[in-house]
C-alpha cells in the first residue's frame, strides 16, 4: 500500500535538526511514537529519521524506523534499521523483531542470512507455527522453484498509475480494482500510513483476446467515500457487492480506543444502474479490522481477513455462513493449516472452488507470498502450496484472482521497477518461448526541458516482471547501446539521480535489426525564474504577527527556515519581501506597519547568515489588494485574509 505528488519537487532541501538536550530528543521521539501508534507511518518515519541523522540512537528508535518501512513493504530500508537494532541492542531483541528482520532480508534476496536469523527466531520462540514451518521445510527455495516456468506475468502499465493500484476482481466483462490515482478533484485526502490519497474503486474492460485492460473509469458511484474502499467481491448474478472500507458510515468516522480508524466490510446491492447505500456487516467492530471479503462459488459463505479476538497472529482468514439478508453465522477461524502467527489476508475462491490467499508466515520468497490450498476428497483442507516464481517475488504479492478455465488471471505486487507502490499484474500459464537471437537498440538520453544530452545517465532493459536483464552507462553524448533478445517485449528504462526515470515499452525487432529509442528525463528540481514568489513555490503557511506587532513569532520562524534553506542552497538568489495588509484601519498606519514587518522578516533571514544585499523588505500596506475589499467594502473575514499576505519575490537568480 504509497504517494501524493502535489507538484514536482521544487528543491532538494536538507533540514538538519540539531538536538542538544536529551529531553528534546525524547520529546521528538514521543511525538513520532504517537503518529506511529495511529499508523501514521510516513509522518512518524520523518521524525525518526531526523533524530537518527542528528546522532540519536536507541533500541526503540531502530525498532520504529524498521517497522515504518516494514509495514509499507520497503524491505531494503527495514533491513538496514533492523540490522542496526540486532548489532547495537541485542539484549532488547524480541522474537518478533528477529522474524521481521529475517523477512526483510528475504526482500533483498539475502536468503542464507535470513535463514540464520530464522534459526535464532526458532530458538527463542519454539512452537510458533512460523518457526516450525521453517524447520519442516529447510529446502523451501528448491521446492518453490519447481513451478518457476508455469506462469508468465506482465505489468499492466497502461492500466496502473504512479500510485497504488491493487485488489482486482472479476465483474461481468471487466475488472474492478482500487486505486489511489488522481481523481481530478480539487481536494485530496492523504492517508498517513503511506502518504498517498485514499483509495477509490475503478473499472476497466477486459479484452477477451489479449487479456489487456481498456480505458480506466470510476466505478461504484456513491460507494466511493473520502476514505479507503478496496477488495470488492460480487455475487454470481452481479447484483450484490461486498467490499472493504475504513470505519466510515453515513458521514461519521469511528475509531478504536487508541484513536485508530479500523477496516470494516460493507455490502451494497445494485438498483438499476446504481448501487445502494452501503450497509456494514453485523460482525464488524470498532476495535478490530474486518476486511478482504471473498465469496464461495455458491455464494453461501463469505471468507475474510481479520484480527478479531481468536486470531492466531496479526491477521487470520475467517469464514461465515450467509444465512439471509444481513444475517450471518458466528465467524469461524480457518485454523492452523491456513493461519500462522504472521499475516494471512486477501482470500479468493476460484470458480473451481480453490482457496487462494497471501501470507508472510510461511517459508517463501519474501514479504507476502500467494498460496493455494490443497483439499482432500471430502473438501477438508490438507496443506497449502506456494505458487512460486514469477507469481511470487521477494516483495509483497497478494490479491490473486484466476479464471482456471482459461488459465489467465491477475494479482497485485509492490515488486521493484513497477509503476507505483502497488501494481496490478496479469498472468497466463502458457510457457514462454525463448528467442535465439539478439537485436540492436540504440538511443540518446536527454533533458526533457533543454533537450541537452545527459552524460551521467544509465539505461536498463527490464522484462515485464521488472527483472533486470541488461544495464549500461551512456557515453559523454548521452548515447547508449543494448542487445535484447529478438522479438521480446521489454522496457527500456533511463535513470539519473537528479531526474525522474523514464521508460518505453517496446518489442525488440524479431529479425535482429536495429531500433532507435530516445529517452527524455524530467528534472526533479524545478528551475527558479525571476519574478517567482517563493511563498507559492514552497507552499508556505501565512507569516503571522501578533496584533500591532512586527516581531517574528516561533510559528513564522518555521516557515522562514524554508526560505532560508533555499537561499543557502542557491547563493546567487536575490529576494525582496513584500508585506501586505487588508484595507481595514488607517491607510498610512497600514503602510508603515507592513513596511516594519517586511524589514523585520528580512532582518531575521540576515541574522541567520544571508548577505544583506541578497534580501530586502518593503511594505505595501493596502495598496495592492487582490480583490475588491477596499475601504468601506462589505467583505467577509476570509476575503480580507486573502489580502494579508507576505510575498518573497525573486529579483534575480
Amino acid at each position: 500500500m504509497q504517494q501524493v505528488n502535489k507538484s514536482i519537487l521544487l528543491f532538494k532541501v536538507l533540514f538538519i535538526v540539531c538536538i542538544t538536550f536529551s529531553f528534546a530528543q525524547e520529546k521528538e521521539l514521543s511525538k513520532a511514537d504517537k503518529k506511529f501508534e495511529s499508523y501514521a507511518f510516513i509522518d512518524a518515519q520523518k521524525i525518526y529519521l531526523r533524530l537518527a541523522k542528528g546522532g540519536y540512537e536507541s533500541a526503540e528508535l531502530f525498532q520504529k524506523l524498521g517497522d515504518s518501512y516494514y509495514f509499507n513493504g520497503k524491505y531494503e530500508d527495514s533491513a538496514q534499521w533492523f540490522e542496526k537494532l540486532v548489532e547495537k541492542y541485542p539484549e532488547t531483541l524480541t522474537p518478533e523483531y528477529l522474524f521481521r528482520y529475517a523477512q526483510s532480508l528475504k526482500g533483498i534476496k539475502e536468503y542464507e542470512k535470513s535463514d540464520k536469523i530464522m534459526s535464532d527466531f526458532r530458538k527463542l520462540k519454539g512452537g510458533d507455527s512460523r518457526a516450525e514451518l521453517f524447520a519442516e521445510e529447510p529446502d523451501y527455495l528448491e521446492e518453490i522453484s519447481y513451478s518457476d516456468s508455469e506462469y508468465e506475468v506482465e505489468n499492466l502499465r497502461r492500466t496502473n498509475s504512479r500510485l497504488s493500484d491493487f485488489g482486482p476482481m472479476f465483474y461481468k466483462d471487466r475488472i474492478i480494482f482500487s486505486s489511489a490515482r488522481d481523481t481530478g478533484t480539487t481536494k485530496k485526502y492523504i492517508h498517513t500510513w503511506n502518504n498517498e490519497p485514499f483509495l477509490d474503486f475503478y473499472q476497466a474492460p477486459i479484452d477477451i483476446e489479449t487479456g489487456e485492460l481498456g480505458k480506466v473509469e470510476k466505478f461504484g458511484g456513491s460507494i466511493n467515500s473520502k476514505y479507503h474502499e478496496s477488495s470488492p467481491s460480487f455475487t454470481a448474478d452481479g447484483n450484490t457487492m461486498y467490499f472493504t472500507r475504513n470505519n466510515f458510515s453515513q458521514g461519521v468516522k469511528r475509531t478504536d480506543k487508541n484513536g485508530t480508524v479500523r477496516l470494516k466490510i460493507f455490502k451494497s446491492t445494485k438498483k438499476g444502474d446504481s448501487w445502494s447505500t452501503p450497509v456494514e456487516l453485523p460482525f464488524n467492530d470498532d476495535d478490530y479490522s474486518v476486511s478482504h471479503p471473498a465469496l464461495s462459488v455458491d455464494n453461501k459463505q463469505l471468507y475474510f481477513s481479520s484480527d478479531m479476538p481468536g486470531t492466531t497472529g496479526f491477521s487470520d482468514i475467517w469464514v461465515v455462513d450467509i444465512l439471509g439478508d444481513n444475517e450471518y453465522s458466528t465467524p469461524k477461524n480457518l485454523g492452523p493449516i491456513i493461519n500462522t502467527e504472521g499475516r494471512e489476508n486477501f482470500p479468493y475462491v476460484s470458480k473451481k472452488g480453490n482457496l487462494y490467499f497471501s501470507s508472510d508466515g510461511r517459508p517463501g520468497l519474501g514479504g507476502l507470498d500467494i498460496y493455494v490450498v490443497a483439499t482432500k476428497k471430502n473438501g477438508d483442507f490438507a496443506y497449502v502450496i506456494n505458487l512460486g516464481e514469477p507469481i511470487n517475488s521477494p516483495q509483497d504479492d497478494f490479491a490473486f484472482i484466476v479464471d482456471e478455465y482459461t488459465n489467465t488471471g491477475y494479482f497485485s505486487t509492490n515488486r521493484y521497477f513497477g509503476m507505483g507502490s502497488d501494481d496490478i499484474f496479469r498472468f497466463t500459464r502458457t510457457p514462454k518461448e525463448i528467442p535465439v537471437c539478439e537485436s540492436l537498440i540504440t538511443g540518446t538520453v536527454r533533458d526533457k526541458e533543454t533537450k541537452f544530452p545527459i552524460p551521467t545517465a544509465t539505461v536498463s532493459i527490464l522484462d515485464l516482471e521488472g527483472n533486470l536483464l541488461q544495464k549500461t552507462e551512456v557515453n559523454e553524448k548521452g548515447e547508449y547501446t543494448l542487445n535484447p533478445i529478438c522479438g521480446e517485449e521489454i522496457l527500456i528504462r533511463a535513470d539519473e539521480p537528479e531526474y525522474y526515470s523514464a521508460e518505453e515499452l517496446v518489442t525488440a525487432p524479431a529479425d535482429g535489426g536495429p531500433m532507435v529509442v530516445d529517452l527524455y528525463l524530467e528534472p526533479r528540481i524545478t528551475r527558479i525564474n525571476e519574478g517567482d514568489d517563493l511563498a507559492k513555490l514552497l507552499d508556505l503557511k501565512p507569516i503571522y504577527f501578533d496584533f500591532d506587532r512586527f516581531n517574528i513569532r516561533p510559528d513564522a520562524e518555521e516557515e522562514l527556515t524554508k526560505v532560508l534553506a533555499v537561499m543557502e542552497s542557491n547563493p546567487t538568489l536575490v529576494v525582496e519581501i513584500r508585506s501586505h495588509t487588508d484595507s481595514r484601519g488607517n491607510d498610512a498606519y497600514n503602510l508603515s506597519l507592513s513596511d516594519k514587518r517586511a524589514r523585520s522578516t528580512a532582518d531575521w533571514i540576515v541574522s541567520r547568515g544571508i548577505e544583506p544585499t541578497r534580501i530586502s523588505g518593503k511594505g505595501f500596506g493596502e495598496t495592492e489588494l487582490i480583490n475588491d475589499c477596499g475601504n468601506g467594502s462589505d467583505c467577509t473575514e476570509e476575503q480580507h485574509q486573502l489580502n494579508r499576505r507576505s510575498e518573497f519575490i525573486v529579483i534575480s537568480f
